[in-house]
């Protein structure tokens, strides 16, 4: 039996996050799970429109001032409560379906980082949102290349 310590691997953790509590409770699973360990968080936000094709140019740039908006109020919200990672994480807009944009992200990740371990962390939705449209988790507990963590 070896008292050799294990080699330190840089974990990678991508954070969906859209400032709900379900997210927020995400953000804090994340930095725990890198507490003691090298790697960094990517605070991900999706902005997500069901269907852009059926609206006018001018409606397109009013989500878009929209969602701009709300990338400013999450990165500040996320950078608070991240605010002793130091240069430990990082934040990203993308626009997509989310359990899609999370994979995308976490491939990104992988592909930036080679020999990283990526993990995708998400806050679970309520029981009646699964029910009624399903949910992200779900999706990419289907789907995801990398580890899955769902947090309660």
């Amino acid at each position: 039996m070896s008292t050799d310590t294990p080699p330190s691997t840089d974990l990678r953790l991508v954070v969906g996050y859209d400032g709900s509590p379900p997210a927020n409770r995400a953000l804090d699973a994340a930095v725990r799970l890198l507490q003691g360990r090298a790697g960094a968080i990517e605070v991900v936000y999706v902005a997500h429109v069901p269907s852009m094709a059926a609206l006018s140019a001018a409606a397109v740039s009013e989500l878009e001032t929209g969602f701009d908006d709300i990338e400013r109020e999450l990165r500040t919200t996320a950078g608070e409560q991240l605010r002793d990672r130091g240069e430990r994480w990082g934040f990203e807009r993308r626009q997509g379906q989310i359990p899609e944009e999370l994979v995308a992200a976490a491939k990104d990740v992988s592909a930036a980082h080679p020999g990283a371990t990526v993990v995708i962390v998400v806050g679970s939705s309520s029981l009646v949102a699964h029910r009624v449209v399903g949910s992200v988790a779900v999706s990419l507990a289907r789907h995801s290349p990398v580890p899955l963590v769902v947090v309660p």
